[in-house]
């Protein structure tokens, strides 16, 4: 079976799982879903990526886990920066983040496309059972509660994105890495050269910027003003922000939420709840 078909049949039979479970899909979308992080390791210099791009958005924009709210990552990595054609959103923090990940999972090397869900298990998407399992497990684990307010864009150079972030970690045994995520919601980009040379790509949570702002100790509540600067000037309605609670040691993401639009300058606010 091709890349291609193996997306779509995982694809198919995830949304399937949605429409015979509509009233659980609901119940997902509600406050009380979990935050399950997607991350997905990506690059526009490799063929195999764009059925995985297209993936990504139907996860992130049909949410067809039940009792999840999946928040979705696109991180482009930089070694396939060849051929003639340098991602322009491809960065080395991000290939950086994947290599931490490749070490974890014991893999003989980086590849794309690679997903990787709360930050300890990667999906295989020759076998669908396995990625039932790894969001039915993702939506049982434990998560401690993070609330983003306050949002703001100041109009200074590209622009600094301010907020402030309060994370419980009073039900936490393991100190964690707090990280702020700006995100592209939606990238387009024609290839001139490379693999997927003539093709116009598009692109879903793509990750304009990547910072550590501090460390949640267990106990204790983490409250935090927070600043970014923003990397390009961009569509400020088309930004997005996820903040993820990252466990030091065993890299498990053990806590999460984000804001859908940062681009209204006026101060907003999203939690998203834990079992």
């Amino acid at each position: 079976m091709g890349v291609r078909s193996i997306f779509a049949s995982v694809a198919f039979s995830l949304v399937c799982c949605a429409t015979a479970n509509r009233e659980h899909v609901f119940a997902a979308q509600a406050s009380t879903a979990v935050p399950v992080v997607v991350e997905l390791f990506t690059s526009e210099g490799c063929s195999s990526c764009p059925p995985a791009d297209a993936f990504l958005q139907r996860l992130q924009s049909m949410q067809p886990i039940p009792g999840a709210r999946l928040i979705t990552l696109s991180e482009h990595v930089t070694y396939w920066n060849h051929d003639g054609w340098k991602d322009p959103y491809s960065s080395d923090q991000l290939t950086d983040r994947q290599e931490v990940y490749v070490s974890r999972f014991g893999l003989p090397s980086a590849y794309t496309p690679q997903f990787v869900v709360d930050g300890t298990d990667e999906l295989k998407l020759t076998d669908e059972g396995q990625v039932r399992a790894v969001f039915e497990k993702a939506v049982k684990d434990q998560r401690i509660p993070v609330t983003i307010t306050s949002t703001r864009i100041e109009p200074v150079g590209f622009g600094i994105l301010r907020g402030h972030i309060d994370i419980d970690g009073s039900t936490t045994k393991q100190p964690s890495d707090i990280y702020v995520a700006v995100t592209l919601h939606q990238a387009n980009s024609d290839v001139s050269a490379g693999e997927n040379k003539g093709r116009k790509l598009i692109e879903t949570e793509v990750v304009l910027n990547l910072e550590k702002i501090g460390k949640a100790t267990p106990g204790n509540v983490f409250s935090r003003d927070f600043e970014v600067k923003l990397k390009s000037k961009e569509n400020t309605a088309n930004l997005g922000l996820v903040v993820v609670a990252q466990a030091g040691g065993t890299g498990k993401i053990v806590g999460a939420a984000s804001v859908e639009d940062i681009g209204s300058m006026q101060p907003s606010t999203t939690s998203d709840n834990h079992r």
